[in-house]
């Protein structure tokens, strides 16, 4: 297991971590790394009126399992997307996966951020655009990374920058 590295895709709603995400996998899958590839935002999504439940802590439950599973079956890469929006969540993913984690948090200009989210099916995305217009204003997120990369440019571009920050 000492060889098992993992890798967040942070920032605010719109840059792009989901694409990226799915570049890097398709490159490793290239290479050859067994990978596994997790969009965060699916294990703490839900919804349980008078439970008392704390998404964050759901979140960080699924994925400890998740990533033992992964792990258990062989994987050697984790490639992880979320936008962290504080220390504490950051630490949670940290303590779940339980392997060395490199953080990247990915910067796009607003008007493409903006171009993104408006071009999204779902009615959900145009609160996501508010939010990342707060967030942004707010700097939720800024200082939590080992790396900032833009990602205004070809996806594969900014999946092969990652790849190189993180040294993989």
């Amino acid at each position: 297991m000492s060889d098992v590295r993992a890798l967040l895709l942070t920032g605010v709603f719109g840059t792009g971590k989901s694409a990226v995400a799915e570049e890097i996998a398709e490159l490793l899958e290239d290479r050859g790394v067994p990978f596994a590839a997790i969009d965060l935002d699916w294990l703490g999504w839900s919804n349980v009126p008078g439970a008392g439940h704390d998404g964050h802590a759901i979140l960080a439950r699924n994925l400890g399992a998740v990533a033992g599973t992964y792990r258990d079956a062989g994987v050697q890469r984790l490639v992880l997307a979320r936008t962290v929006e504080n220390a504490a969540i950051l630490e949670a993913i940290r303590s779940a996966i339980a392997v060395p984690l490199t953080v990247v948090r990915l910067t796009a200009p607003l008007t493409t951020i903006e171009e993104r989210l408006r071009g999204s099916p779902t009615s959900g995305r145009a609160d996501d655009l508010e939010q990342a217009r707060e967030m942004l204003a707010a700097g939720t997120g800024v200082g939590l990374e080992d790396a900032v990369i833009e990602n205004a440019g070809p996806i594969r571009e900014t999946a092969l920058r990652v790849l190189d920050v993180a040294r993989w």
